[in-house]
């Protein structure tokens, strides 16, 4: 048992605990850590001849850390130096913190391993088992993610993976992440695109085919898929949008009212990456880097919107 130092006997005796501590002792409690770091295991570099490699469920955890801080991987290293409660979630002591290097190559491997979907699909089926992701229906969306437009880079242009588009009076340039979430406004299905592909293309990649109703904006709308999920038994609640050159009538004014009680949902788990977490533009070239760290952070704003009833299971 290593012997703790006058720091962490000070730290362990301070009287208020900060906001940052509350947060990361809750995600300590909820998050499914033998699950997650089992995903991980199978594909982490073994002990050999060379050096040991680091406790995957540390370099786990740090990773987690950067999505909900915002943190780049020198400014991760930098982190856990200045923070107690970020070593103390690490579980790591201050002559045991991984450099730069070792994160990124940890998030390397995540990313080839396409081990951030992996965790998708495994925390949608582990909240599924728990009744906190619903199936009867799937309100679908999609916000814009922001690229850097300038051409003041090495390569003197803009990301070629990335496309702009005009949403209002105002264009974007950037990426584009789809969802499809339960009527709580937590996520079962996510695709990335580039921002110049329309969201009624990525709709049927977002629904899992067992919704007995559909949400969404006016932008899904279309009398095909309406027709086809209709006759399967499905309830249609996509937003209806005027003919050109004329109003919505005060039926389809009533209709549209009535379902974005329902449909505003999808914005808590926007919400939680957007402004809780600082994401707003991408931190990567490419759309694959960007759409791991996308997973990711649905992931961890699944398990924080339901995180009131996992601590109480």
């Amino acid at each position: 048992m290593k012997q703790s130092g006058f720091s962490e006997l000070e730290y362990a005796v301070k009287k208020k605990k900060t906001r940052k501590e509350k947060f990361l002792e809750e995600m300590d409690e909820i998050l499914p850590w033998k699950m997650l770091v089992g995903l991980v295991k199978r594909y982490y570099p073994k002990a050999g001849n060379g050096r040991r490699p680091m406790d995957p469920e540390a370099m786990l955890r740090i990773y987690f850390m950067q999505q909900w801080y915002g943190l780049s991987d020198p400014g991760m290293e930098d982190g856990l130096y200045d923070s107690m409660a970020m070593r103390q979630f690490s579980g790591l002591g201050l002559d045991e913190i991984p450099d730069e290097s070792t994160i990124l190559r940890f998030r390397h491997l995540l990313e080839r391993q396409n081990l951030t979907e992996k965790i998708f699909r495994k925390t949608e089926k582990y909240l599924s088992e728990r009744n906190l992701i619903l199936s009867e229906g799937t309100i679908v969306d999609a916000t814009i993610v922001s690229a850097p437009s300038s051409t003041k880079n090495r390569d003197k242009k803009r990301d070629p993976e990335m496309k702009q588009t005009k949403k209002g009076h105002q264009w974007h340039f950037g990426m584009k992440v789809h969802v499809g979430t339960d009527e709580q406004g937590r996520a079962h299905s996510v695709a990335v695109t580039d921002a110049g592909v329309h969201d009624s293309q990525v709709m049927d990649e977002l629904l899992h085919g067992d919704e007995t109703v559909v949400y969404g904006d006016k932008a899904y709308a279309g009398r095909e898929r309406q027709e086809r999920l209709e006759s399967q038994g499905t309830n249609w609640r996509v937003n209806r949008k005027a003919r050109r050159g004329k109003k919505l009538n005060c039926a389809d004014r009533s209709f549209n009212t009535k379902s974005n009680r329902t449909r505003a949902r999808v914005e808590h788990i926007f919400g939680v990456v957007k402004h809780l977490w600082g994401y707003r533009k991408v931190r990567y070239r490419g759309l694959a880097k960007n759409a791991a760290q996308i997973f990711t952070l649905l992931s961890l704003a699944n398990y924080y919107l339901a995180r009131k009833q996992l601590v109480a299971t």
